[in-house]
């Protein structure tokens, strides 16, 4: 069945039928997740993070999300990408993204993937009118850790 549409003749009561253009092929379907070109680097800084001595993990990871950060912010067409790092509790290395994903380097140099908010247990610090975290405590249980390829 072709695609029509009805207009009203001008004072009448009687319709025309018309063709309407429509494209014969449907437009392809597209993902509404955006993507940013700093997956591909902080891919690239956790493997080779991972292939680093544990002692090292810690000021390497630092580094290369630092790059990653200034490279971003040289592009700001892409969309935003942000890193700030905290000590955790146990002397882990906490490094928390925008987008609710954190990673952590434990005292013993492993790499973890945890839940900005659930695999945490955090507290907070008034600072006028706005809470800021005071403590980052991991709970690893609930955490993946990353392993070389």
């Amino acid at each position: 069945m072709s695609p029509t549409a009805m207009t009203r003749a001008s004072g009448a009561d009687e319709f025309e039928s018309r063709r309407v253009n429509s494209p014969t092929v449907p437009d392809p379907l597209q993902s509404g997740v955006l993507t940013s070109a700093a997956e591909p680097l902080l891919g690239d800084a956790i493997a080779q993070t991972l292939r680093a001595p544990a002692a090292d993990r810690a000021s390497l990871f630092t580094r290369l999300v630092r790059d990653i950060e200034v490279f971003m912010a040289a592009h700001p067409e892409e969309r935003a990408w942000t890193c700030t790092t905290y000590v955790g509790t146990d002397g882990s290395t906490i490094f928390r993204g925008g987008v609710g994903h954190s990673l952590v380097i434990d005292p013993a140099g492993r790499l973890w993937r945890a839940r900005s908010h659930e695999d945490f247990e955090t507290t907070y610090l008034r600072k006028g009118n706005v809470y800021v975290i005071d403590t980052l405590t991991p709970l690893y249980p609930q955490m993946r850790e990353y392993h070389p390829r």
